[in-house]
Parts: structure tokens; C-alpha cells; sequence
């Protein structure tokens, strides 16, 4: 699945890294592979991505934290391929991260390759999805047109942050299978996939992006750049499965949702406590264990 979290505070002299930090460990549990920050300050970008497959986020970034620095960046877990990616195009510098499944990514990159473009990041073998969506972006005559072109020509979900010299660019997939969210406080805007990252961290909830919508979080605040579109298949497992039961998708509560679920498999349950001998019914089991 994976899971993506950017920050930008107003002020030049504000670091972003505390924020950065913990807003994208709160993604953990969507990804198992590579967990990567990515920073602008003054000197340029600067990016991490570390392996934790066998450790947890928290406990591979501790020691780098003092080498960041920068009021703005972007994070992610990863349950597949290295990212954040840094790169140099028409459009400028930028550092990009990804989530979602590009079923036609083959077909996408023989196109590229007979045009005389090259990929650098491989897995596996494997083309990384996040340069193949920042090659898609590069072709654009800006960000906005960079970012539509890869909701049209992909088959499958591309939800998206871009990190540039000016601020962050935040794109949902075009039919919001995965969610986006926007966070205020008074000094800063930050932008994430689980709800739960907000609360200890100061921030409270601004909006939720529609499907398809594109905003640019800058030094002027929140800028609208691609509107929602009408059409949502948004995942239900998030709900369900993948969602932490802290966070809420389309203000609906994912633990709410599950002891709902609970409640109506439930109605269902004809068997009785046999109270003398402690045997528990299914329905208690639900409804401790809503998730089950």
C-alpha cells in the first residue's frame, strides 16, 4: 500500500524535520520495504531512504535527523520501491514520492525507451515506479500539466507529492482510491494519508482532497491547481484492513467503521454465553475484535 506525509512551514527559518519525522512514521503499517524523507533548504535537497524491512522507521532515521534540516519536506513508506526520488528536468529540481499501482507501467516505459528516455532506478529488474511517473511529469510544460498527463495515461491509481523549490504539490489519484488530507496549524501546512498524524502534532484538520484533485501548498497558503473530479472508488479496505483506527477517510472513523461491521455480523449470531462454563460467543469476539 504505502503511505505519504509533506510539510511546509511558512518561515524560511523554521525546520520541518521534527514534523516530517513522525508524521511519516505514523504511516508505518502501510509499508514493509523502504521508508525515505526528502528536504529543501538553502543549499538544495537533501533525501534519506533506509531499508526497514527488519527494523522500524523510527529507530533507522533517529541518527540522520540532526543532518536534515529545511522548512519544507516530504516522507514516505514504501512497501516496494525506493523513494523519495531527486530529480533534474525541464520543470526544475524536484523530489517526488508515490503511492498506488501502475498496471500498464511496460507499456508506459517501451514508449519512453524508444523515445530515447533512460530509467536509473531498478529493482529487481524492475523499472521504479516513481521515476516512470517522474518522466510522465518531466514531459509536462509544468507541474499541473505534468501531473494530469500521468492520471490520463496510466491504468491503475497514482497519488502523489512533489517537493519543489517553492513548496509541495499534493495529488490525488484520479479516482481516490487512496486519500489525501490537509492539515493546518498556525505557522505551517501539512498534507497526509492517515488522520492520525495531525493530532499529536499540533495540526487540525483543513480539507479533504477530492479524486483527481491537484493543490500546491506555498508561502500564500493553500492553492487550488486541478479540481475534484465527481467519480470515488475510494479503497474500502482502508477501512476495513489497511487503515490505522485512529484515522478517518472522508470524515468516517476507521474503528467506528469496524465495530459497525461488528455490530451487523453480529445480527447473525445465534449462539448464547454459556455462562456457567465462560464460553465466549462469536459475538464477543466481535465485538472486541471488530477488525476480524
Amino acid at each position: 500500500m504505502g503511505g505519504l506525509f509533506g510539510v511546509l512551514y511558512f518561515s524560511q527559518e523554521t525546520d520541518c524535520v521534527n514534523d516530517l519525522f513522525y508524521g511519516t512514521d505514523y504511516h508505518s503499517h502501510l509499508g514493509t520495504r523502504r521508508g525515505g524523507m526528502a528536504v529543501k533548504n538553502s543549499g538544495g535537497f537533501q533525501r534519506f531512504i533506509k531499508d526497514i524491512t527488519n527494523s522500524q522507521f523510527r529507530s533507522k532515521f533517529e541518527k540522520d535527523l540532526s543532518k536534515l534540516h529545511g522548512n519544507k519536506g516530504i516522507g514516505v513508506i514504501s512497501d516496494y520501491d525506493d523513494q523519495p526520488l531527486i530529480i533534474n528536468s525541464s520543470l526544475g529540481v524536484f523530489a517526488i514520492t508515490t503511492v498506488g499501482k501502475i498496471n500498464n507501467i511496460d507499456e508506459l516505459a517501451n514508449e519512453a525507451l524508444t523515445n530515447g528516455t533512460h530509467f536509473s532506478e531498478m529493482h529487481g529488474g524492475e523499472i521504479n515506479p516513481t521515476e516512470m511517473v517522474a518522466t510522465l511529469i518531466s514531459k509536462g510544460n509544468s507541474f499541473e500539466e505534468g501531473i494530469q498527463k500521468v492520471q490520463d495515461m496510466i491504468d491503475g491509481s497514482c497519488t502523489l507529492l512533489i517537493l519543489t523549490t517553492k513548496g509541495i504539490y499534493a495529488a490525488r489519484d484520479k479516482l481516490g482510491r487512496t486519500p489525501l488530507i490537509i492539515g493546518k496549524k498556525s505557522d505551517s501546512l501539512a498534507v497526509t494519508m492517515e488522520t492520525c498524524a495531525f493530532p499529536n502534532l499540533g495540526y487540525e484538520i483543513e480539507r479533504y482532497l477530492g479524486p483527481g484533485e491537484v493543490i500546491f501548498l506555498g508561502e500564500n497558503g493553500l492553492e487550488s491547481k486541478i479540481p475534484a473530479q465527481e467519480k470515488m472508488q475510494i479503497c474500502s479496505f482502508l477501512w476495513v484492513y489497511y487503515g490505522y483506527p485512529a484515522s478517518s477517510y472522508e470524515e468516517i472513523n476507521v474503528e467506528a467503521v469496524r465495530y459497525k461491521c461488528g455490530s451487523y455480523l453480529a445480527k447473525n449470531d445465534n449462539v448464547k454465553i454459556d455462562q456457567s462454563t465462560e464460553t465466549i460467543s462469536i459475538t464477543r469476539i466481535l465485538f472486541h475484535f471488530p477488525f476480524l
